[in-house]
C-alpha cells in the first residue's frame, strides 16, 4: 500500500513563506520574509498578493502587495517564483495574513498568516546596563567590569607601541637576517 499524497494549498495556486507562526514584532518596523508562489496548473496564471491585518476576527486593514512594482504578476505552469521583501505594520498583537488571489476567477487560491506579538516592556535583555528590572530580582551591572578593564586594555596597547627598536629586532629570526647567495647556474 503506497502512502497517499496530500496537496497543500488550493487548486489554482499555492503560497508559502519563511515566517514562523508567531513573531515578536514592534509596530512600524520592517518584517523581512521570503514568499514562494507556486502555480500547480497546466496553464500560466496571474496572481496578486493581498496583505491583511486582523484582530479578533475583525479586519483592521487590507492592501495589495506590489511585486516588481505591479499589483498582478504571472507564474508559469508547474513552476514557482521566489519573492524577497519586507512587510510593515503600524500595529502589534494582530494577525498578519498574505492572501493569494487568482486573477481569472478572482478567487482566493491560498493564504499564509503569522501572529505579530508586541515585545515586552524592555527590548534589552534584563541584565543589560540601563534596562529596567521588571522581575524584582537584583541584577548585575556589567558596565562596572568594562570600566575596570578599559584602563588595563589601554596600557597593553600603549606598551606594545613603545617597545624599543632593539627588542623588535631581536624578534626577527636569525635565518631571516642571513642572506644566502644562490650558486651560479650551469653553463651549457
Amino acid at each position: 500500500m503506497s502512502p497517499e499524497l496530500t496537496v497543500m494549498g488550493g487548486e489554482l495556486g499555492n503560497i508559502f513563506w519563511d515566517l514562523p507562526p508567531w513573531n515578536v514584532y514592534a509596530a512600524g518596523y520592517d518584517l523581512g520574509c521570503t514568499i514562494y508562489v507556486a502555480n500547480p496548473t497546466d496553464t500560466e496564471r496571474e496572481y496578486t498578493l493581498m496583505s491583511r491585518l486582523s484582530s479578533n476576527e475583525t479586519v483592521i486593514s487590507e492592501e495589495a502587495v506590489k511585486v516588481f512594482g505591479f499589483a498582478w504578476f504571472k507564474v508559469d505552469p508547474k513552476d514557482f517564483i521566489k519573492l524577497r521583501g519586507a512587510l510593515r505594520s503600524d500595529d502589534s498583537d494582530v494577525i498578519l495574513s498574505v492572501v493569494l488571489v487568482e486573477r481569472e476567477t478572482e478567487q482566493i487560491a491560498d493564504s499564509v498568516s503569522t501572529s505579530l506579538v508586541a515585545p515586552a516592556v524592555s527590548t534589552l535583555p534584563p541584565t543589560w546596563p540601563g534596562s529596567p528590572d521588571t522581575s524584582g530580582t537584583t541584577t548585575f551591572d556589567w558596565s562596572s567590569i568594562l570600566t575596570m578593564m578599559f584602563p588595563i586594555m589601554m596600557l597593553g596597547v600603549v606598551a606594545s607601541a613603545v617597545k624599543p627598536a632593539k627588542e623588535k629586532e631581536e624578534m626577527i629570526p636569525a635565518a631571516a637576517k642571513e642572506r644566502k647567495l644562490l650558486p651560479p647556474g650551469r653553463e651549457e
